[in-house]
């Protein structure tokens, strides 16, 4: 297989710098550091502008950069982009306020304190990291003083494989690889909706229950058409061998009382890779854990581990957890270079991962599927990437209200479908 050219344009060190004058709590227009925020709003042409909080510096001669490694923000640059950019130099515009961060009746509610600009070529930058700016920046002119901003903006090279699914998970499609103009062929799908399927392939000595990755439901009556379970898609390679899957290990059930699934009682799935040499068992390399977030946006919330096991004993360390809109969607993605990242200190997990593309609930979603070179050795590896997407695709099905009906390839005999 061979990757897609990708670049990451990244900004990290970022600290702001106030003139002495600007600290004193007294007078009008003061910036006081204790009190008032401060935050950075970047923008790159064509690109969705972002937002990132600003430590502040020590007013004072000294010259060092903020001890800070953590990347504040990027914008990550796929094929199309680079073709459009590489021609000529693009700005990238860092304006700097202090204030609430949003927007109050229509108008920004942060004061502006200045702006710097950046200018970015990205000419060869698929195949060599460059740095465009590291130090300190002005924010102001004149002979008053001003305020400093220190930032670092360079690009690296960030190739990923892509992948599209050719349907919707549910309808058992075939995955293809993409590559510029050309698609071919790489996973085929098979989505099951089984009852009684508890997680059936997996080894017989890894105990679910003992170990705290499925919960059971004892003295509950059965609730047939209140819950939704035994899902599971299977990817093969295209020698027709089962290379990953994923099952659902929990049930989704609503709450007492309410036709939603809570995060108190979420649903649950297994990522799972062979099993050795068995075409018939499994071994977990991931959990998913999926509900609806109540709140001002209806929400899918999410939370993915990454299994380990050491022969005797299984932990969990955390990947990725957030929420997308459940009438919107949005992207499921696993990254640790960013600032404020969930993952895990100790994660084996470094950089971009992936990224996945979910559609809003009741659309029609043919995910598409980016994966970082590094973390793919071979074609099963990417396959797992393929089954975690297809998990929380199926998510989004799962949580839907229990008021609301499901579509026939979800359904068991026993439960109404939309059709």
């Amino acid at each position: 297989m061979d990757p897609c050219p990708f670049v990451r344009l990244i900004i990290e060190s970022l600290a702001l710098k106030l003139p002495l004058a600007a600290t004193k709590p007294s007078g009008h227009h003061v910036i006081h550091p204790s009190t008032t925020p401060c935050y950075a709003k970047l923008k790159l042409k064509n690109f969705p502008s972002q937002i990132t909080i600003l430590p502040l510096s020590p007013a004072s001669t000294d010259p060092s950069p903020p001890d800070s490694s953590a990347v504040a923000a990027g914008f990550h640059l796929d094929a199309a982009a680079l073709r459009r950019l590489s021609a000529k130099r693009v700005t990238l515009h860092v304006s700097v306020f202090t204030g609430r961060m949003g927007r109050t009746c229509g108008v920004s509610s942060g004061k502006l304190i200045g702006s710097v600009q950046v200018s970015v070529d990205f000419t060869g930058a698929h195949s060599e990291a460059r740095v465009f700016q590291n130090g300190w920046m002005k924010l102001g002119t004149g002979e008053k003083p001003v305020a400093m901003l220190h930032l670092v903006v360079r690009a690296e090279p960030d190739p990923r494989f892509v992948f599209q699914f050719g349907g919707e998970p549910e309808c058992s499609p075939v995955v293809f690889q993409i590559q510029g103009n050309r698609s071919q062929p790489v996973f085929s799908c098979k989505f099951s909706a089984d009852r009684n399927n508890r997680s059936r392939s997996l080894p017989s000595d890894f105990n679910l229950n003992n170990r705290g990755w499925m919960r059971t439901f004892s003295g509950e009556k059965d609730r047939t058409g209140r819950e939704r379970k035994g899902w599971m898609i299977i990817i093969y390679d295209l020698s027709g061998s089962a290379v990953a899957a994923a099952s659902m290990i929990t049930p989704f059930v609503p709450s007492p009382g309410s036709d939603r699934v809570s995060r108190s009682n979420a649903g649950a799935w297994l990522i799972l890779r062979p099993n050795g040499a068995s075409v018939s068992s499994w071994k977990p390399w991931g959990r998913l854990e999926a509900w609806r977030e109540r709140g001002p946006v209806d929400g899918l919330g999410y939370k993915f581990e990454l299994v380990t096991d050491t022969g005797l004993t299984s932990a969990a360390i955390p990947i990725a957890e957030g929420t997308m809109s459940m009438k919107k969607g949005g992207q499921f993605c696993i990254d640790n270079s960013v600032k404020d990242s969930v993952l895990s200190s100790n994660s084996p997990i470094r950089g971009f991962v992936m990224v996945s593309s979910v559609e809003g609930e009741g659309k029609t979603s043919v995910p598409t599927v980016q994966v970082g070179v590094q973390h793919v050795k071979c074609i099963a590896d990417a396959a797992l990437f393929i089954a975690l997407s297809a998990a929380i695709d199926l998510s989004m099905d799962a949580c839907r209200l229990f008021s609301q009906k499901l579509r026939k390839e979800l359904c068991h005999d026993d439960q109404d479908s939309y059709f």
